[in-house]
């Protein structure tokens, strides 16, 4: 049977992120090996998802997973966790000998070492195994040095944001893999870069300008007189490195063509490039337009006003002020429609402060306490907020996602807690983690179908499963370590 190697590295990285990135963070969403890590990704809408599938299909092959590795988007990596990654990939293939190899990446990992781990691990696993297909699936927002695209086979990315489509991807990596590995022509690639760091807000596929761009690679592979993969690169920009930015990358049996293909779509993406400028509102006039909505809003469909710079899917730590001090000054401002709403129909999500959840753990449900709130990792980003809250709920953290997103995936955010802040249910976790599933709010206790007003820290991923449940989506300007304006922070690299 022919052996098909297994790898996952899956990391965003935010050189403006307070959060550290070591092997607590991999152990505590994704750090395992072997069939164990198989096993775990049967049936869910993951990279490793569509593994289980290729196996189920494909009798024939037989699998062998050496490391796979993920954490929530945060600081650089801790250098020694990817150099005992690598070591394990290298070293698992070497016994399994493959005939295929196939690697689950991100395109924006950074460690405090290497600008980029994911492209090095390739270039390690290409020197070990020289005449094995080897290829590789990349997120949207992967910052691709040019290099890379010799070292593979094949390569693809998501074609969604949301990214709804990670098995989607995986499938078709594995599918040209096999192929390979069965004879068919080698494919050629190339990385164009457009030279732009772009923000991701307008990078949403389901809308201009994103969906043209999409829509035109699709049209070109469709024209081509061979096979043609055209992949977009919207980058991610916080990762602050000298290939942080947009690109496209292409792959097909005809080498000029991949670079016509990839020359083409990237000068069409530069003519769209200004209409990715985001243009958000500050939180105050957020919530005064969220205010406005609830006035004629049907009930059962919530306003949600998100806060993209906090975005835990950025290297957001769920720990900047603004959004909270806004939402408590408009709720506590009698002339406002937020302050006539009843308790429980506000809902902010949340704060990371282990502290303060294992406070009201010890106080237990009913307790009154006074608090500080964000501003514990960072105070770069405004000044903890004061409140006095009663416990109303406490939970382990541990649910599984039901939305279109990673679903099936089980999700881990420690204890956690939900207390009642001037009316305000205000949630508090243990660990960082995304607040874009119903199954999240669910677990807090929380019916969606009652609350008036959603504040989140999230960004475009949130829309994957709430477009559809809320009244308004309204994205807000505020300060953190995913800002919308690049030059609020202390970049290193334009």
């Amino acid at each position: 049977m022919p052996v098909l190697a297994v790898a996952r590295l899956w990391f965003e990285g935010n050189a403006f992120s307070p959060l550290a990135t070591g092997a607590a963070q991999f152990a505590a969403r994704e750090w395992t090996r072997g069939a164990a890590a198989i096993a775990a990704a049967r049936g869910t809408e993951t990279e490793l998802g569509a593994v289980t599938d290729f196996l189920d299909r494909r009798g024939d092959w037989r699998a062998a997973v050496s490391r796979c590795a993920a954490a929530n988007p945060g600081g650089p990596i801790a250098h020694p966790v990817f150099e005992q990654l690598a070591a394990e990939v290298l070293e698992d293939f070497r016994a399994a000998q493959p005939d295929a190899i196939y690697l689950s990446l991100h395109g924006a990992a950074i460690t405090d070492r290497l600008a980029t781990p994911d492209a090095e691990l390739v270039a390690r696993v290409r020197r070990a195994f020289p005449g094995v297909p080897l290829a590789a699936s990349f997120d949207l927002h992967g910052n691709m040095p040019p290099a890379i695209a010799a070292d593979l086979d094949f390569a693809t990315g998501y074609r969604t944001y949301p990214h709804v489509d990670m098995r989607a991807t995986a499938a078709r990596a594995l599918d040209a893999l096999a192929a390979r590995a069965a004879g068919a022509p080698p494919w050629h690639g190339t990385v164009e870069p457009l030279g732009l760091a772009l923000p991701s807000f307008n990078m949403r596929s389901d809308a201009a300008p994103m969906a043209d761009l999409l829509a035109a690679a699709r049209a070109r592979e469709r024209a081509a007189p061979v096979p043609l993969e055209l992949t977009l690169f919207g980058g991610f920009p916080y990762a602050d490195t000298a290939h942080t930015g947009s690109s496209v990358m292409a792959f097909a049996a005809d080498a000029g063509l991949a670079r016509a293909a990839a020359r083409d779509l990237a000068a069409l993406w530069r003519v769209h490039a200004p209409a990715f400028a985001p243009r958000l509102v500050t939180p105050e006039a957020g919530l005064q337009q969220a205010a406005a909505l609830l006035e004629h809003a049907a009930p059962g469909r919530p306003v949600a006003v998100t806060d993209p710079a906090d975005n835990p899917l950025s290297g957001g730590a769920a720990d900047t002020p603004a959004l909270a001090r806004a939402l408590l000054a408009a709720r506590r401002d009698r002339g406002s429609r937020l302050a006539g709403l009843a308790a429980g129909e506000i809902v902010f999500a949340y704060f990371f402060d282990p502290e303060a959840v294992a406070h009201a753990r010890r106080a237990g449900v009913g307790a009154l306490l006074d608090l500080r709130l964000g501003a514990r990792l960072d105070a770069r980003f405004g000044a903890p907020v004061a409140v006095r809250g009663r416990v109303v709920a406490l939970t382990d953290g541990r649910f599984v996602n039901t939305g279109p997103m990673e679903r099936g995936a089980a999700v881990g955010l420690g204890d956690t807690a939900v207390l009642d802040v001037d009316g305000i249910h205000v949630i508090l976790t243990s660990q960082v983690g995304a607040a874009n599933d119903p199954a999240f709010f669910r677990l807090h206790g929380v019916d969606l179908a009652r609350v008036r007003l959603l504040c989140v820290k999230a960004k475009n991923h949130f829309r994957a499963a709430f477009l559809p449940l809320a009244a308004a989506i309204i994205d807000v300007d505020c300060p953190g370590p995913a800002a919308a304006d690049l030059a609020a922070l202390p970049r290193r690299r334009d």
